[in-house]
């Protein structure tokens, strides 16, 4: 399948899954997407060989067609995803791993029920089989899995614990529940009626039945407002409104370097230039909530000229994405506003690259004022956020005046 075989026009901006089709009508390939064409349009780039695996390259050329199924949001493009592949196990995803190795979601089998990640090699060793209620899954990524589960709580307050929350507890286990109902991660009481229905709640979600759930719940605030339960009504009309306005970009990650990958990577520029000369860039690195030190680097600016900052900022990006060799990151951060937001999603674009990307926005006293990106993603990462825009501004500064004082030109990139 060629480029010019795809009508990329009749793909959508938006959420969902998409499908490799070979022409005996078999699906190679299953995918989930923020945007369903930026992503199909990702798979026809020069370098596919290079930032895809030999196997998906493969795919793409055995394909006839690409079909598509919208969605309201990633979240349900991910759970789609799962479906597709257990029922559909296509080649190009399920020839990648080993069964194994796959991420499940199961729910147990409690007074309480609970919902734990597994691999699939531990399903029979960890949980016992009698133990488990439901299981959703295979999920292509466990980091994207706990991602899903993040949002889901903030609606849906759940249990995770690897102990059974009616049974006799250790001191320890009481204070972990009592701290995390107390923040609101669990069930703030042991109503066990209203838990069961949050479960329900998160199950439907996870089988792909958001339109049941919307419905239900619409029906239950109905009936609660009739019945004067007006604290009650007011819950469900909570839910239905988070569970329309889901923000959950941050459940894409790049998969272009290592799908397997459960490392969230962020890397955050900055340009500077002291009275218009020696004008640098700096990239900076935080995995997981770390400074990888390792893999900073610095540009000295070649083309664009002394104060044009959008111009700078565009050549770093360019170059930076332009090493393949280098693990992608998952969201790019600047440092400024809708300016330099715009030049690093058009330097994203203009790569072909699925980066998310933000930008922090700075007071008269050059400190963070907002961080402008995707509500949720912000939301889970802010602190690592706010970390690597501090640590791009004092790479540059030290190393900047440092070229400066010495006249030495640092490794270009």
């Amino acid at each position: 399948m060629k480029r010019e075989d795809v009508d990329f026009k009749g793909l959508p901006d938006t959420p969902g899954v998409y499908f490799f089709v070979a022409s005996d009508g078999t699906t190679l390939y299953v995918g989930k997407a923020t945007s369903l064409r930026d992503r199909v349009r990702s798979y026809f780039a020069n370098d596919l060989t290079l930032v895809r695996s030999p196997l998906v390259a493969k795919v793409v050329v055995q394909a006839a067609k690409v079909t598509f199924e919208a969605c309201d949001s990633v979240l349900e493009a991910l759970i789609l995803e799962a479906k597709y592949i257990k029922k559909l196990k296509p080649e190009g995803n399920t020839a990648q791993k080993d069964d194994k190795s796959w991420a499940y979601l199961a729910v147990t089998n409690d007074i309480y029920p609970r919902f734990l990640i597994f691999r699939g090699r531990e399903l029979q060793t960890v949980l016992a089989p009698k133990k488990i209620k439901n299981l959703y899954g295979p999920f292509m990524s466990g980091a994207s899995l706990r991602e899903a589960l993040k949002i889901v709580r903030r609606i849906f307050p759940f249990f995770d614990t690897e102990f059974e929350v009616d049974g006799a507890l250790s001191t320890a286990q009481k204070k972990k529940l009592a701290f995390n109902q107390s923040i609101g991660l669990y069930p703030r009481t042991l109503d066990r009626t209203a838990y069961l229905r949050t479960v329900r709640s998160i199950e439907l979600i996870f089988a792909g039945k958001m339109k049941s759930l919307l419905q239900d719940l619409e029906r239950d605030m109905h009936k609660a407002s009739k019945a004067e339960k007006f604290e009650e009504a007011e819950i469900y009309k909570r839910q239905l409104f988070a569970l329309r306005h889901i923000h959950d970009v941050s459940l894409i990650k790049d998969e272009s370097r290592a799908p397997s990958s459960t490392e969230f990577r962020i890397e955050a520029y900055d340009t500077a230039h002291l009275r218009g000369e020696a004008a640098r860039g700096v990239m900076v690195v935080v995995v997981d909530g770390e400074p990888k030190k390792s893999d900073y680097r610095i540009f000295t600016i070649r083309s664009s000229k002394a104060g044009d900052d959008y111009a700078a900022l565009k050549e770093v990006l360019d170059r930076r994405l332009a090493h393949t060799e280098w693990p992608m990151s998952q969201l790019i951060v600047v440092d400024g506003g809708k300016g330099q937001l715009a030049v690093a999603r058009r330097a994203v674009r203009d790569a072909k690259k699925n980066i998310t990307v933000c930008a922090v926005t700075k007071n008269e006293r050059h400190k963070p004022k907002q961080i402008v990106g995707p509500k949720t993603l912000v939301s889970n990462h802010k602190s690592s956020i706010l970390l690597a825009n501090s640590e791009a501004h004092r790479f540059s500064i030290t190393k900047h005046r440092r070229a400066l004082r010495k006249g030495l030109a640092p490794r270009q990139y």
